[in-house]
């Protein structure tokens, strides 16, 4: 038998069979090496492939739970931003509105407190210092009468003023245009059918704190009673037995103080057309008067040296002494505290409680004359800014002095000097103190001791600019 035949039998391959068996079996290595050589490269290609499949697979799947997350965070922190925001809001309004009950009890702390210094003559608002010095060009020039202005008052909305002159006319004016708005002629003597009005000089006027009533005195002995919106005339006030020199409303009311050089003070009722009483008490012809809310009046006593308080309803008086000359002019700066004026050339402060005057100023506009003969300015005029320290001084010197009541009333301190020719026979502020009204003439209210040819008969309105707003101060 041959060998192939045996190894047949005995299950083993030929040589040949072995050779080509070695040989599929190195094909089978080499292709089993080439495919693990692929394997090999196909794996880092599948890797590579499949880092970047996974990327893009776990990535969009991270989004989305971060997608969730991020959903499931914000509505957490919406409902917490909410509540934080609703709180805050509730926090904030709670704080506002206790700012605000802070803000309206000082407010009302502040205006009760104001209202209890006021009703006590104590409210003194510091305003002399921030006002400024008008310029000349800045003074408004309202020419109408013929004569020299004796008195002036101005309406409490500031709107309107009213003049009246030794011309025996009664003019009013409108603050903002200049314009007359009105004018009540004068009267003749004995002459039947004609309007209304006066016949002689007007020395005094008085306008109610309501703004509805105007009254007027002239050297006639009479009170005339006028609408002051219209000016039509309602009602004549006879009694005094002389020249009516002064008129003052009691604010708040329609009630009338007059007083006359035949040394009287009258009380009437301008509502009910009445009259009330009368007191006596100076010794002289007295020549001003003035009167705030209390049921008294004060009177400045021209020759008799006095300046008097007269308490109504107790028909009692209080003397002042403290001026050498006659005391022409007054007027109250609040409800205990006053300013007068005389042709001694003083200004004095006065309170209530204090029979001297609290503050004297001798010479308070100047001398003249010559060398040796020198003769003091007479004081003809004096206004206050009510519950302020700020009062107003007028002369024939050429200009109205503005002064400061220092602390307590017991200084006056002078402030700047506001050019004009003539004599001042009257000064008022507005109520806002925002102007000063000055009444100029060519002649003293009361007389004819000298002519000023160079000045106008007429009313100035003189601005007052502040370069800071008031602050009030109980003294």
């Amino acid at each position: 038998m041959s060998a192939t035949t045996v190894a047949r039998k005995r299950g083993k391959p030929a040589t040949g069979a072995r050779v080509g068996a070695a040989a599929g079996k190195r094909r089978r290595k080499a292709d089993s090496a080439g495919d693990k050589g692929k394997t090999k490269g196909g794996g880092k290609m599948n890797e590579e492939i499949s880092s970047d499949s996974e990327n893009e697979s776990q990535t969009p799947r991270r989004t989305e739970e971060e997608e969730e997350g991020e959903l499931e965070e914000t509505a957490q922190e919406k409902k917490l931003r909410l509540a934080k925001l609703y709180l805050e809001q509730l926090r904030q309004q709670e704080e506002e509105k206790a700012e605000a009950l802070e803000f309206q009890e000082d407010q009302v702390a502040g205006r009760l407190k104001e209202d209890v210094l006021e009703q006590r003559g104590r409210l003194q608002k510091s305003v002399a210092k921030e006002i400024q010095a008008p310029a000349p060009a800045d003074i408004r020039i309202l020419r109408g009468h013929q004569l020299s202005i004796t008195c002036l008052v101005i309406t409490p909305d500031d709107l309107t003023i009213f003049s009246a002159a030794k011309d025996c006319t009664i003019i009013k004016w409108s603050v903002e245009s200049g314009r007359k708005l009105h004018v009540i002629p004068r009267a003749k003597k004995g002459a039947e059918g004609q309007s209304p009005g006066h016949s002689s000089h007007v020395l005094c006027m008085a306008i109610s704190s309501d703004g509805k009533y105007l009254a007027s005195g002239d050297r006639s002995k009479l009170i005339l009673i006028w609408e002051a919106q219209s000016c039509r005339h309602l009602y004549t006030f006879t009694g005094h037995r002389d020249a009516v020199s002064g008129l003052a409303f009691r604010r708040g009311t329609h009630q009338l103080y007059s007083t006359s050089h035949d040394r009287s003070v009258k009380v009437w009722n301008v509502a009910e057309n009445s009259y009330v009483e009368t007191l006596f008490g100076h010794q002289d012809a007295v020549a001003a008067l003035d009167a705030l809310g209390r049921e008294c009046c004060v009177t400045a006593g021209g020759r008799d040296g006095t300046v008097r308080v007269w308490k109504i309803p107790e028909e009692s008086q209080l003397v002042f002494y403290g001026h050498q000359g006659s005391i022409d002019s007054i007027q109250l700066i609040n409800e205990e505290h006053m300013v007068s004026g005389a042709d001694d050339g003083s200004v004095a402060l006065w309170g209530l409680s204090k029979k001297r005057p609290l503050a004297l100023q001798r010479e308070a506009h100047g001398l003249r004359g010559e060398p040796g003969l020198e003769q003091a300015f007479w004081v003809s005029s004096v206004a206050a800014l009510l519950n302020t320290d700020l009062v107003a001084t007028g002369s024939h010197s050429s200009c109205v002095r503005l002064w400061q009541c220092g602390e307590g009333f017991r200084r006056l301190d002078h402030l700047c000097d506001i050019p004009l020719v003539g004599f001042i026979n009257s000064l008022k502020f507005s109520s806002t103190g925002d102007f000063l009204v000055a009444g100029v003439g060519q002649e003293h209210r009361l007389g004819r001791w000298w002519r000023i040819k160079e000045a106008r008969n007429s009313v100035c309105i003189i601005p007052l600019r502040r370069t800071s707003r008031p602050a009030a101060v109980g003294s």
